[in-house]
C-alpha cells in the first residue's frame, strides 16, 4: 500500500467516525491546553516575582542588623546589640567598586499639605536613593547631603495632596514638623507590598529622630557591574566586623537571593507541569479505550483488508497512524486553545502576565505524539492478529 493510499485511508476513517474522532482528539486537546495554561501562568508568576526583586537593579547588596541564617527580615530589625548606623553606611561608601549606598529606616506618619491630611509611609534615606533604587526624579531634585528639613514626594502623595499644582518649595508638615518640598519622584509602583509612590522621603538622620530609633533597618549598596559580588561581600563583612567587634548583621547579595528564588520557582513550574500532565494521561486512556472499541466494531473492515492482501504490518501502520494523527490534531488544537488562553490571561491580568514556556509547549506536543503511538499500539496489534476469515464471519 502506497503512502498516499495509507494517508487517504486514515483520513477517511477519521472522517467516517466524526464523533468518535472528535472525542478522541478532545481529550488530548484539553490535556495540552491545560499544560500550556498552567506552565504559562507559572512562567508569569516567575517573571512577576523576579521583576519585583530586580526592579531596583541587579547589582545590589542588602545589609540588615542581627545575625540570621535564613533569608527574610531579621528579628533584630527592632533591636540588636550593635545597631547598623549612618557611620557604618559612610564607612561602606568608601569601599572600592561601591557606586552608591542607601541607609534606610521607615515607618508610618501623618502628613499635612495642600489643605489635606493623609497617613503614608515615610522613608528615611540618603541622597543616593534615585541611583541605587532606580527611581528617577520627575521634577526638582532629590535630598542633598545633610540633615535639613527637606522632603521629596512620591507620585501618589503629590497627586493626592496637591493635585496638578506645582509643589516645589511648598511646605509639608510631617508628624507636626515643617518640611520644604524639594522634589517629586517618578512613578515606581509597588515593591513586595510597599507602594513606593504613596510615600515621602526625608534625610535618614531626621527619620531616626522622628521614630526614636538608634539604628537603621537596612543598608542597600549599589556596586559596579564589573565587581565580583562575592569578593565585595567579603570586604563588607570584614569592615563591619572591625567596626562591630563581631558579625552581628546579615548580608544578602542579590545573586544569592535570585538563585534561591529561581530554584524555588523552577520547582513550582515543574510541579504545575506535572499537574497538567495528568490531563494528558487521561487523554491517553481515552485514545486507548476508543481505539480498542473501534477495533471491535470494525472487524469486517479489518477482515476485508486482510482478504485483499494487506499484511499485518500494513494493518498496524493504518491503525497506528490513525491514533498518531488524532493525537497530533488534538495536540495542535491544544496549542491553539492554550495560546489563546495565555493571551487572554495576560490581557486580563497585566500585572501578572502569563508567558508561554516554549520548552514545555514543545514537550507537550511531543508527548501528544508519543501518546498516540503508545495508546494506538495495542489496538493496532490486536487488529493485525485477526484472522480475516473469522473477522468476516463474525460480522
Amino acid at each position: 500500500m502506497r503512502f498516499f493510499d495509507t494517508l487517504e485511508w486514515i483520513l477517511g476513517s477519521i472522517g467516517a467516525y466524526k464523533g468518535r474522532s472528535f472525542l478522541t482528539g478532545l481529550g488530548i486537546t484539553i490535556g495540552i491546553a491545560t499544560v500550556i495554561l498552567l506552565t504559562s501562568m507559572g512562567g508569569g508568576v516567575h517573571r512577576f516575582i523576579v521583576q519585583q526583586f530586580t526592579q531596583f537593579g541587579t547589582h545590589l547588596i542588602a545589609i540588615t542588623p542581627g545575625k540570621t541564617q535564613t533569608f527574610g527580615l531579621s528579628g533584630a530589625l527592632i533591636s540588636t546589640v550593635r545597631p547598623l548606623t549612618t557611620e557604618d553606611a559612610r564607612a561602606l561608601r568608601h569601599l572600592p567598586q561601591v557606586e552608591g549606598i542607601v541607609p534606610m529606616v521607615m515607618g508610618n506618619v501623618e502628613i499635612k499639605g495642600g489643605g489635606h491630611t493623609r497617613r503614608t509611609t515615610l522613608f528615611g534615606v540618603g541622597p543616593d536613593l534615585p541611583r541605587v533604587w532606580k527611581i528617577p526624579i520627575a521634577s526638582g531634585r532629590f535630598l542633598p547631603p545633610g540633615n535639613r528639613p527637606l522632603v521629596a514626594l512620591g507620585a501618589t502623595v503629590r497627586k493626592e495632596l496637591f493635585g496638578n499644582q506645582s509643589v516645589l518649595g511648598k511646605r509639608l508638615r510631617i508628624a507636626g514638623e515643617g518640611y520644604r518640598i524639594v522634589g517629586v519622584l517618578s512613578h515606581k509602583g509597588k515593591m513586595l507590598g510597599f507602594d513606593m509612590d504613596d510615600a515621602v522621603y526625608v534625610p535618614v538622620a531626621r527619620a531616626l529622630d522622628l521614630f526614636d530609633r538608634e539604628g537603621l533597618m537596612e543598608i542597600d549598596i549599589l556596586y559596579s557591574s564589573a565587581a565580583d559580588s562575592g569578593r565585595l561581600a567579603d570586604r563588607i563583612r570584614k569592615l563591619l566586623r572591625l567596626r562591630h567587634g563581631r558579625e552581628d548583621f546579615t548580608l544578602i547579595t542579590q545573586d544569592q537571593m535570585l538563585e534561591t528564588l529561581g530554584s524555588v520557582l523552577d520547582v513550582l513550574t515543574l510541579a504545575v507541569a506535572a499537574l497538567g500532565a495528568i490531563s494528558l494521561v487521561v487523554g491517553e486512556i481515552g485514545i486507548l479505550t476508543i481505539q480498542t472499541v473501534a477495533i471491535s466494531e470494525r472487524r469486517s473492515e479489518i477482515g476485508l483488508l486482510r482478504a485483499l492482501g494487506a499484511s499485518r504490518r500494513q494493518i498496524i501502520t493504518l491503525f497506528l497512524g490513525e491514533a498518531i494523527l488524532l493525537a497530533s490534531l488534538g495536540g495542535l488544537g491544544g496549542l491553539v486553545l492554550g495560546s489563546a488562553g495565555t493571551w487572554l490571561i495576560a490581557y486580563l491580568f497585566p500585572e501578572l502576565p502569563a508567558h508561554l514556556q516554549w520548552n514545555y509547549v514543545m514537550a507537550a506536543i511531543g508527548v501528544a505524539v508519543v501518546i498516540g503511538l503508545s495508546a494506538g499500539a495495542v489496538p493496532a496489534w490486536r487488529a493485525a492478529k485477526m484472522d480475516p476469515i473469522i473477522a468476516l464471519r463474525r460480522e
